[in-house]
């Protein structure tokens, strides 16, 4: 007669549960569909994690925040001690004294004006809500001090306490939208895709707000992107949540706010299509959804309608899309100018022919990503579809500036939340690229200590320092690797060789050298990251 063993009890060392690198249990929960093993999170074991690591505990996480958070603000006001757009610079300053004046504008000129006052001198070229934003703070400014928004008086005004006030309101706003935004997003999408815990989370967060190029042109250079960015992020985690008509409503704000976000428009429209159509068509759904967008856009064109008729809205739509301005004019890393350092395609297409060459590039590099997002509408595919629709825009659009690598930045950048060591490592390395691309403007401006001070915190702070851990640094790929050390080199070299090769050598044969080397470094990582961005849409 045989008998049954007893099942054999684990020991107590098989009870303990394991230690990752840092000290912390790895995680050991099973992860959702969209990954195959568990695995704990690459960011964690960095000098950033151990930042926050004493703040492990469930019940302290509202600590680990209000730290991340504080340290966030004081980086983005340290940078803004330095100089910003124009900064005593003739005739006409720069983009301080832009946002300047239309705080100065609308508070001074009728409402049925804004978009035909003045326009030699920073006309209003911007969607509604930048508008009544301007009006807004131009107000409450007047209040503190009306000498920095008197009419006319007040032009190239450089007073440091207005330099005080204008920097703080791009902090006030970001605190209030782009930063609970980058929170909220990390928290779903940790739960729902990578389950990180509640630490790695916090890790995210800190990484995505610490990251340099957003701080560097909103608090260096001045401008309110973080607005725009924050109310598309909003529209994001409205769609994760499956509240689509306040994702609607919320993206139409971000248009109405910077004509920039339209870089996200075809793929929003394709997702909320593809979300009411397949498999069967929800007629109400896309009713409510219409419905939503036409109130909104009429509640921010409504009241220039009523104060200056169909002409008012003629200049304005003829001030936001400027395209008798031309393919482009500063150097930018997109692949109008790659070309043109090769053959001079400005000089050989009229305006006319190069808008349609360049509509019809921009149709052809977005229709993929807008395909996959309609066919296959799903929430964790939405930040890779946003990103590749942006970056076929930057790449193949009309007038793009070098400021608008942030557009397709933005939505990549917010998968620093990943549990993917090879797509952190691809994720890191783009946004150093694109901090890079700033530079030309950056040192114009007079930022060059912000930029490298930014530049190597944040690469220190994600552990980009620490040669011990070459496998998250690197993506795992040899080719790729190859791409990322090489561009890297040249990134350093560049660097370098401006800074030791005296200006006699270049300047006079070859005034915009550097620039455009830099354009000839970055605009090949950015096509390849746009192609890899489409691969990751695809086997998602």
């Amino acid at each position: 007669m045989s008998s049954k063993n007893p099942k054999k009890k684990p020991s107590k060392a098989n009870l303990k549960p394991k230690k990752g690198a840092n000290g912390r249990p790895k995680a050991t929960r099973k992860l959702s569909s969209h990954h195959s093993s568990t695995v704990d999170s690459p960011i964690s074991d960095t000098p950033l994690g151990g930042f926050l690591s004493p703040f492990r505990s469930a019940s302290n996480q509202w600590v680990a925040r209000y730290v991340y958070i504080s340290f966030a603000l004081i980086l983005r006001a340290a940078v803004g001690l330095g100089p910003y757009s124009g900064f005593q610079q003739e005739p006409l300053h720069g983009d301080f004294e832009a946002q300047r004046h239309w705080m100065e504008m609308t508070i001074h000129v009728p409402m049925s004006e804004w978009y035909f006052h003045d326009l030699e001198w920073w006309g209003l070229d911007y969607p509604p809500l930048t508008a009544f934003h301007s009006w807004l703070l131009g107000k409450v400014g007047s209040i503190v001090n009306p000498a920095w928004f008197e009419l006319y008086k007040s032009r190239g005004l450089d007073d440091y306490d207005l330099k005080s006030y204008m920097r703080a309101t791009v902090l006030i706003f970001e605190l209030l939208l782009y930063i609970p935004a980058v929170i909220w997003f990390v928290r779903w999408y940790g739960k729902n895709h990578s389950l990180l815990t509640s630490i790695d989370q916090s890790i995210a967060s800190a990484a995505i707000l610490f990251q340099p190029a957003l701080i560097l042109i909103d608090h260096g250079h001045f401008q309110y992107n973080s607005i725009m960015l924050g109310l598309v992020l909003l529209s994001i985690v409205n769609l994760a949540y499956s509240n689509k008509l306040a994702a609607s409503a919320l993206f139409v704000l971000a248009l109405c706010f910077k004509q920039m976000s339209l870089y996200y428009a075809p793929i929003i429209f394709a997702y909320l299509l593809g979300c009411c159509t397949i498999p069967r068509i929800n007629f109400l759904q896309l009713i409510g959804i219409g419905l939503t967008v036409i109130f909104t856009f009429a509640l921010m064109f409504g009241p220039f309608m009523l104060a200056g008729g169909i002409e008012q809205l003629s200049q304005m739509l003829f001030r936001i899309f400027p395209f008798a301005r031309g393919l482009f004019e500063d150097k930018v890393a997109n692949v109008w100018c790659f070309v043109n350092t090769f053959i001079k395609i400005k000089n050989i297409f009229s305006v006319a022919e190069l808008q349609k060459l360049s509509l019809f590039a921009t149709l052809a590099s977005i229709v993929p990503p807008m395909a996959l997002i309609f066919f296959y509408p799903r929430k964790h595919l939405v930040p890779w579809a946003f990103s590749a629709g942006a970056w076929g825009f930057f790449l193949f659009s009309f007038q793009v500036h070098e400021k608008t690598v942030l557009v397709p930045l933005m939505p990549v950048t917010l998968l620093l939340a990943s549990s993917n060591a090879d797509t952190i490592a691809k994720i890191t390395w783009v946004n150093n690229i694109a901090t890079f691309s700033l530079w030309p403007l950056l040192q114009r401006e007079g930022l060059q200590l912000q930029y490298a001070t930014m530049f190597f915190c944040w690469n220190w702070l994600v552990g980009n320092f620490d040669l011990s851990r070459a496998s998250k640094i690197l993506p795992a790929n040899t080719l790729w690797k190859l791409i990322v050390v090489g561009s890297y080199a040249g990134l350093v070299a560049l660097h370098l060789a401006e800074a030791l090769v005296p200006d006699s050598y270049y300047l006079e044969r070859y005034p915009d050298l550097w620039a455009v080397l830099n354009v000839l470094l970055c605009t090949p990582c950015f096509g390849l990251f746009y192609l890899w961005t489409l691969y990751k849409l695809y086997v998602h």
